[in-house]
């Protein structure tokens, strides 16, 4: 059985200013932070593995260590650009990196395994891109329009209707991709 794994971004908890910037729908900073940590939770059991690719909080030290108290799961922090008070509480995560490249367990695969890229931006390119390995990224909040033709896309709250989400339902994203292999082999229609 495969363990749960989740992936999210761009929370920016304690930011009233990214309800006007992100067109969120919420009346307050505070429904918001307290809507947020209601559905992660909801998805997210104390056991479950969870990537968060960036920009969790805005909030003071104090703020943000109140928040990240109350959310369930092993969280795995790859940097943004906004983390200086999650950096403070850096005992709460499982690591903090600023790139990662990660192994999943796939049946589905020849060799049973999903490589997954994870950053806090969207590339273009990445190792593995033409051999099927995935890129999620955040930052961008939905501005960037999806690539059917590449395997990644964003992970943050602001494309997943505020929540984190599951490996599975990325999985489910990418059988929609229409990327294929640039190296395969081609039918020739001489």
């Amino acid at each position: 059985m495969k363990p749960n794994i989740f992936f999210t971004a761009d929370h920016h908890f304690g930011l009233p200013n990214i309800i006007k910037f992100s067109e969120r729908p919420f009346e307050s900073m505070e429904q918001m932070n307290e809507e947020m940590i209601r559905r992660w939770n909801d998805k997210i059991g104390v056991n479950d593995t969870v990537y968060h690719l960036g920009d969790i909080s805005l909030g003071k030290p104090d703020f943000t260590k109140e928040v990240l108290d109350q959310l369930n799961g092993k969280i795995h922090l790859i940097k943004g650009n906004h983390e200086g008070a999650a950096l403070t509480h850096t005992k709460r995560f499982e690591w903090i990196r600023d790139y990662h490249e990660l192994r999943v367990e796939e049946p589905d695969n020849s060799n049973g395994k999903q490589k997954i890229i994870l950053f806090h931006y969207a590339m273009r390119t990445w190792n593995g891109s033409h051999r099927g390995t995935w890129q999620l990224y955040g930052h961008s909040h939905g501005t960037l329009p999806d690539d059917e033709m590449s395997l990644s896309f964003d992970v943050g709250v602001d494309c997943h209707d505020f929540c984190p989400i599951s490996y599975e339902e990325v999985k489910e994203i990418m059988k929609k991709k229409k990327w294929t292999p640039p190296f395969a082999p081609r039918n020739n229609e001489d």
